[in-house]
């Protein structure tokens, strides 16, 4: 459905009371964010989400100004009104993402928030005429503007350098052990197990076509083979390595650009022309393999070119060999 953009109302036709019953429920939101956050990531990063409940406490506090403004100027009734209400408003990311954030992508949302924030109270500060709630606007922008001083301290309070350097270890394991890992093992597979029948087949019929269909079906088959093994074989509650999903979606797609990589070739009709190609591309995957494992798994270079590049080699020659006799 396509969103009714015309129900919603310009920030500069809100009137006062409006903005801040705008105000009241952004902190509300954001305080409720925060919390997530901090829920999230209490268990392996409890020092990070003590940050993070202390954002809250201090959004909860500027709603409650906010409230109490609103108390002395128009009563107890605060107007429903909401960011999507207002065209051209900030909007937040939907909570359910919080799954899919990092911990540095995590902190510099936070950062974003807070940005957002400031330069809304500033504009909303010169939207009123009343001389209180033009300070409190006023003070309250300040205040988002001054958040990163005050993430700053409760990062001094509750996350000393070796406890940041700790999680951030933790946090770029878990990326390794959720993405890279699987992401790498179904490169490695794609690449190299779909090597023998994909050059058979080329050597077999010289048939551009041919080929290139039994590449496809290589690539697509192993591709939700591995995705489906993945995500299966291990919930990652025990192992530590994360959501299964996640794993799995990484070793599947791998896995298919791996094997598509050196059967989209065979696209061109000349044979020799995309056997040709399909070579420099094999050659180009293995290398690239050989420097994932040696970057990201800390593999010594010469076994992981032992353990890719010549063990590839020698899928692709069996591969040709046998299509060929």
């Amino acid at each position: 459905m396509i969103p009714d953009f015309g129900s919603r109302r310009r920030f500069s036709d809100l009137s006062e009371q409006e903005v801040l019953a705008l105000s009241i429920s952004s902190e509300e939101d954001d305080a409720r964010i925060y919390r997530t956050y901090a829920e999230k990531l209490r268990k392996d990063y409890p020092a990070s989400a003590k940050i993070f409940d202390g954002m809250a406490v201090e959004e909860d506090e500027h709603r409650r100004r906010l409230i109490e403004e609103h108390r002395r100027r128009f009563g107890e009734v605060v107007p429903l009104i909401r960011r999507e209400h207002v065209a051209g408003y900030y909007a937040r990311k939907p909570i359910w993402l919080a799954d899919t954030l990092s911990l540095d992508a995590m902190r510099g949302e936070a950062e974003e928030m807070e940005r957002q924030a400031g330069e809304f109270y500033t504009r909303a500060a010169q939207h009123t005429s009343d001389a209180g709630t033009r300070k409190l606007l006023g003070d309250l922008a300040a205040a988002e503007h001054g958040h990163e001083q005050r993430a700053h301290e409760l990062t001094e309070e509750n996350l000393p350098e070796e406890v940041r350097a700790k999680e951030d270890r933790a946090a770029y394991r878990q990326f390794i052990l959720t993405w890279v890992q699987p992401g790498l093992a179904g490169l490695m597979d794609g690449s190299v197990s779909t090597l023998a029948p994909i050059f058979a087949t080329a050597f077999a019929t010289q048939n551009t076509h041919t080929t290139l269909l039994v590449g496809l079906a290589a690539a697509t088959g192993a591709g939700i083979s591995m995705g489906f093994t993945e995500a299966a074989h291990d919930d990652g509650v025990i192992s530590g390595r994360g959501s299964p999903i996640k794993r799995g979606i990484a070793s599947g797609v791998m896995t298919a650009i791996g094997g598509l990589g050196h059967a989209l070739p065979y696209l061109i009709p000349d044979f020799w022309t995309a056997t040709t190609i399909a070579m420099i591309v094999v050659f180009c995957e293995l290398w690239a393999i050989t420097w994932i494992q040696h970057r990201f798994m800390e593999t010594p270079v010469l076994r992981a070119i032992v353990q890719v590049v010549i063990g590839g080699a020698l899928v692709f020659l069996a591969g040709m060999m046998i299509g060929a006799g």
